[in-house]
């Protein structure tokens, strides 16, 4: 079975004119980009360990195929707000498995966007979790998982380039075995 054991989360920005080389450098800031990156969905593992961005890349070698849940958002439209987040939310049960959430979004700052991916991953554990939704409080879903969940996002946000240069922004969970 492929099941991931550990997990670390980070986050890039980069710019240039080519929105793929825009890409690649906000991949090359998260220290991301020399990996096979395959996009997963968004279920954290039970057992699974949330370490640190450094102890995680010490598990990896370039060229590896990696699982990642990544969002990322991109503009060439100048002073444009942009941003990525990633949402995680944990059961006190390691035997239960978690949410993560991807958000990206337009006009939010990182500490917004960050907020609304945990709530995300919140309202998504509370339903496994056979929980009322709360979508009328925006926001109580996360603190009424402090419960029984820990919870916690990594987001990035930039500005679009003044002169029109591509802007990109991504967070990412890395899932290691």
């Amino acid at each position: 079975m492929l099941v991931p054991g550990r997990l670390f989360l980070t986050r890039g920005s980069g710019r240039h004119r080519e929105k793929l080389i825009s890409w690649e450098s906000a991949l090359h800031d998260a220290r991301i980009s020399s990996f096979n990156l395959v996009r997963v969905s968004s279920i954290f593992p039970p057992g699974c360990k949330l370490v640190s961005r450094e102890e995680g890349l010490k598990a990896l070698v370039p060229g590896q195929v990696v699982f990642a849940v990544i969002s990322n958002n991109a503009t060439s439209e100048p002073g444009r707000l942009i941003a990525a987040s990633i949402g995680l939310a944990t059961p006190r049960d390691s035997n239960r498995h978690g949410y993560l959430s991807e958000h990206h979004s337009f006009g939010e700052t990182a500490s917004t966007a960050g907020n609304h991916a945990e709530n995300v991953a919140a309202q998504m554990l509370s339903a496994s979790l056979g929980l009322p939704s709360r979508e009328d409080t925006a926001g109580n879903d996360r603190k009424r998982c402090g419960e029984f969940a820990a919870t916690t996002s990594i987001a990035r946000c930039a500005t679009g380039d003044r002169d029109g240069l591509w802007t990109t922004v991504v967070a990412a969970a890395v899932l290691l075995p």
